[in-house]
């Protein structure tokens, strides 16, 4: 006969006959309990599928846990990352119950110092759990060492470093994002075409999970010797230096495709609108306002997207998962890669 309600560990001891102390080992994987009397706890688990009241557990414990969320700021150049802070806040509205704040601390994109000093500020007020984007790689390593070395749980956002004890990583397949857009570019450029592709970062550092997408797109024109590909890497990004490195460009090659690897694309679509040039095709990343502009005056052909809010709630949760729950968090948790038109960008969501 089932008990009503919702069991706990009380009724589980009851209707196994042991003490609630031999549940509890059970229930937290500890040692000391035969395995007779393991197998009996699980299968009474299991038949009337358990779950630990989390918010009675943490209220118990009176402890607050404090998470640390390390993103970029939202700036004039782009708008991108309010999709991931907005993740963040739905995610912290709805885990507060259990005792868990989010402290959110922003760094420059274009500084890899800021990145420096407010690793370090996290670091110092001790944080149970931290969710980043690595921007910059190098100094996101010797973070997460230190995060590591701290057992502090973190999870990467947006772009991996590999070889990292990171929980997990969430968000986009760096290289077969840059794959699909190949494929568009196919599907738009035609057999004799000559394509650019175009990473804008300021900061070298960063430049790691462009290139991937750079790779990605590579790969899949592999063996096409009709399809020309040309490169640049702007490092200045206000836009009349992003003007002048363009209009270079196009004065000494014939461009039929622009591929831009980030969000920056706008300032491709800028240019090209006031050159007249609205013909060459473009693609790039990122539903932000300035870019859905440009998807609608069809300057932008596509954009690829890979639900930037969705990826810092997920992040956010994965840490709730492990440090109250005592979950089992997924190591690697790539996003939809998905395909934003001017006839469907008003049905999407981040």
């Amino acid at each position: 006969m089932k008990p009503a309600g919702r069991i706990g560990v009380k009724e589980i001891a009851k209707m196994t006959n042991v003490s609630i102390a031999t549940v509890d080992r059970v229930l937290h994987n500890r040692p000391g309990v035969s395995p007779a009397t393991e197998k009996k706890i699980r299968a009474v688990i299991r038949k009337y599928n358990y779950q630990p009241n989390i918010l009675a557990r943490t209220l118990a414990t009176r402890k607050t846990l404090k998470l640390a969320a390390l993103i970029p700021a939202v700036s004039k150049e782009t708008t991108y990352w309010q999709a991931p802070l907005d993740g963040i806040d739905e995610a912290e509205n709805e885990i507060r119950q259990f005792g868990i704040a989010v402290e959110k601390y922003f760094f420059d994109l274009n500084d890899a110092q800021s990145f420096v000093r407010q690793a370090r500020k996290i670091l110092r007020n001790k944080a149970d759990g931290v969710l980043l984007a690595p921007h910059f790689a190098n100094d996101a390593e010797t973070f997460s060492r230190q995060l590591a070395d701290k057992q502090i749980p973190f999870v990467y956002i947006n772009s991996d470093v590999p070889g990292q004890e990171n929980l997990s990583y969430i968000g986009p397949h760096l290289y077969q994002s840059g794959y699909l857009g190949g494929q568009l570019a196919d599907f738009i450029g035609g057999e004799k075409s000559t394509c650019l592709v175009v990473n804008i970062s300021r900061i070298p550092d960063s430049y790691y999970y462009l290139l991937k997408k750079e790779e990605g797109f590579r790969a899949y024109f592999e063996g096409r010797n009709k399809v020309k590909i040309l490169k640049t890497d702007i490092q200045k990004t206000d836009y009349p230096s992003i003007k002048k490195e363009l209009t270079a460009l196009l004065n000494t090659h014939k461009i039929d495709l622009i591929f831009v690897t980030n969000s920056r694309v706008f300032y491709v679509a800028r240019f090209l609108e006031e050159r007249g040039m609205e013909h060459i095709r473009l693609i790039g990343f990122d539903m932000i306002d300035r870019n859905i502009r440009h998807l609608e005056e069809g300057t932008i052909d596509f954009l690829i997207s890979q639900k930037p809010r969705e990826q810092a709630y997920r992040g956010i949760l994965a840490l709730y998962n492990k440090l109250i729950k005592g979950a089992d968090v997924e190591k690697q948790c790539f996003m939809p890669i998905d395909i934003i038109t001017k006839e469907n960008y008003r049905f999407y969501t981040n």
